[in-house]
């Protein structure tokens, strides 16, 4: 059995989950399944993902295989950015639930707190960044939707039963500070960037404060961001001598380490791989725990290192500046 959070509801969140982004969709239903064998019972999930499809097909596999039972399952999912608008967001949710081939979902967040214009399922999907891709030089076109229309929206999914629980991804303090003034139903869980190089204390701190459950996305650094050119070999946890030290003592791999640091700290973490012999490896965590000097070390590898921000990527990528941190 997997630990959990408790959410402020009541729910338990699995502290560990298997995360589906950048996971080919030839490859999401077999590891799906094959991780659910193992025991995984979280899986998150996105619409921008582009794999909801597969990620889907692999759940019911789970099920219909008497693997576990719905209720055993904990699916996440996430609200796009151009569907931010009120009117969009039950629709939007009701797809991702149409590919997922589920009645409801488990926790449904905001991906990221940048609303973009409205792009119909029938024109594209998942709709990417862009607005228009086919235009000479292709921008992403912001929209002006705040917080608070969205989260009204998101509050109605959860009382019509489409989902259990509500939260948001990518949120700073200031945001959630803000939220907490006005929503009806608070969020229940963050998903962040959060790992040894980016450890955002202060952050964690407030959510442990509000009873906002925290989930670290990239759990393992910058390991899911090198190929795709946003991080490069020097910055690799898994090679840094404190970890390899750690894991040594242990018996254990670096991976292990950095993910027992994260559960072990509080919060759920949601490692993505594509390799069904490393779904064992990660599952691996609860049979060992780190010294309260040992966990010392590890936060002290704090250098502020952020690999997923908009900020950046959004110009690079996507040829429109977009900052949502400082």
């Amino acid at each position: 059995m997997i630990p959990s959070l408790s959410l402020r509801s009541g729910a338990q969140l699995p502290v560990l989950g298997l995360g589906m982004w950048k996971i080919p969709n030839e490859q999401c239903a077999s590891l799906v399944q094959a991780a659910a064998e193992v025991g995984y019972r979280h899986f998150d999930s996105a619409c921008d993902y582009g794999n909801e499809r597969e990620v889907g097909d692999g759940l019911r596999g789970v099920m219909d295989s008497g693997v576990c039972s719905r209720e055993d399952l904990w699916v996440t999912s996430k609200l796009w950015n151009t569907f931010h608008r009120s009117e969009h967001v039950e629709a939007a949710c009701r797809k991702t639930l149409d590919d997922l081939q589920l009645d409801y979902l488990d926790l449904y967040l905001i991906h990221f707190p940048i609303p973009l214009r409205y792009v119909s399922p029938e024109q594209r999907y998942p709709p990417g960044w862009f607005f228009d891709p086919e235009a000479a030089e292709p921008k992403m076109a912001i929209d002006r939707v705040s917080v608070a229309e969205t989260w009204a929206a998101m509050e109605q999914l959860k009382q019509s039963g489409l989902v259990k629980e509500i939260g948001v991804c990518n949120f700073n303090i200031a945001l959630l500070r803000d939220m907490l003034a006005y929503a009806n139903d608070p969020p229940a869980v963050l998903q962040v960037e959060t790992h040894p190089y980016l450890t955002q204390e202060k952050l964690f701190q407030f959510c442990r404060e509000e009873q906002i459950a925290y989930t670290a996305f990239s759990p393992l650094g910058a390991l899911s961001y090198h190929e795709i050119g946003m991080a490069d070999g020097s910055d690799s946890l898994l090679q840094i001598e404190p970890i390899r030290a750690i894991a040594a003592a242990h018996d254990r791999s670096p991976a292990q380490v950095l993910l027992r640091w994260g559960v072990q700290r509080g919060t759920a973490v949601i490692p993505k791989t594509t390799k069904t012999e490393r779904l064992a490896e990660n599952f691996s965590l609860f049979d060992f725990s780190l010294s309260d000097a040992e966990m010392a070390t590890i936060d002290g590898l704090n250098r502020n290192q952020r690999y997923n921000d908009p900020g950046v990527f959004c110009q690079a990528a996507f040829n429109t500046f977009c900052p949502i941190y400082e």
